[in-house]
């Protein structure tokens, strides 16, 4: 394989299969459906790996990521954020209704009323401590009527944690939230007349934490990991399966700097973060100035002009969304192709 030029994303595919069946493993042990967000990854390569290793379905973020999937040949989708769709996204979600099994989200009644007509099926988001959207735990039964009462078909509850971001001693804790959530909003559909058949969990993050109400998860980072997973203390060092290969320009300062910057990296930076990006093969070093073409790093062994270092980007989901294509180890690359399908 002729090396590309730096800056560029690698996929090191034996991790990334490490990765795959350790999260399928762990569905299976516990009964858990695992329908992976394929936000992360973009990738139809990617998301038949997570089926052949016993996924069932994917999630999306977007109506356009959802059409990408289809086209692609998946046909259980479910697009996993509150929709308020115009004319135009309603004409859309009904032709990807005609096509594959949607299902949306949905968490107040006025959306409820919107999506009825479409041929989708609805799960009632719901807030377990993030604050971002989804209605009260204990309002999960009147969207949930309003939703049926419109003719759509309610399958259940999804939630998602966001908090198990917050930092290392959130992640636990989000998940107790999370199994709260969705025991109250299952208890709330009940008294409606409504059965759950889907409760549905999800972050990386509070994967392991799990509790016992969910009957699906939905990770997303996992199959790749980053910097903020690792400073989670969600995956360690060997798990990362995808680093931006930069190479070192200057060292100015005393420091290195590389030709990697926040066009590539991303310029996620979490509160609790140690910096904007580590080096996997230093985990002493820090990415501390991020430009959008280069990266200052402090820390870690300085290694000699026009060497090659291997980048973890905080946040992977970003820095994919960045690229046009993604370099396997094994040869070749995948073209990303849900880059940009923000709607």
């Amino acid at each position: 394989m002729t090396t590309p030029s730096t800056p560029f994303l690698m996929i090191d595919e034996q991790r990334l299969a490490a990765n795959i069946e350790r999260a399928a493993r762990w569905a299976d042990e516990r009964g858990i459906v695992l329908r992976p967000h394929v936000k992360t990854h973009k990738l139809p390569e990617i998301a038949r790996l997570q089926l052949a290793a016993g996924a069932r379905g994917v999630t999306v973020a977007t109506i356009g990521e959802a059409e990408v999937f289809a086209d692609a040949g998946f046909a259980d989708l479910f697009i996993a954020y509150p929709l308020w769709p115009d004319d135009a996204k309603r004409a859309r979600l009904a032709a990807l209704a005609g096509r594959a099994t949607v299902r949306v989200g949905c968490d107040g009644v006025e959306a409820a009323r919107r999506l009825a007509g479409l041929g989708v099926a609805v799960l009632v988001e719901v807030d377990s401590g993030h604050h971002r959207s989804g209605t009260a735990p204990g309002a999960a039964g009147e969207v949930a009527l309003a939703a049926a009462d419109a003719g759509l078909d309610v399958l259940g509850v999804f939630t998602f944690p966001g908090h198990s971001y917050a930092g290392p001693a959130a992640t636990r804790s989000a998940a107790v939230d999370e199994q709260a959530a969705l025991a109250e909003a299952a208890t709330a559909l009940r008294g409606a007349g409504i059965e759950p058949r889907v409760v549905s969990a999800g972050s990386t993050p509070s994967l392991p934490f799990t509790g016992s109400a969910a009957t699906e998860a939905r990770p997303g980072v996992y199959v790749f990991n980053d910097a903020q997973q690792w400073e989670l203390g969600s995956c360690e060092p060997d798990d990362i399966a995808l680093t931006c290969h930069a190479t070192v320009v200057s060292h100015a300062g005393g420091r290195m700097v590389l030709d990697c910057g926040s066009k590539i990296l991303g310029a996620d930076r979490a509160p609790h973060a140690s910096g904007f990006g580590r080096l996997l093969d230093h985990p002493d070093a820090r990415v501390v100035i991020l430009s959008e073409h280069h990266a200052v790093v402090s820390g870690g062994t300085r290694r000699p002009l026009g060497s090659v270092v291997r980048v973890v980007p905080n946040h992977v989901c970003n820095a994919i969304n960045l690229v046009d294509e993604l370099v396997r180890s094994t040869g070749g690359r995948w073209s990303v192709a849900a880059r940009g399908r923000n709607g």
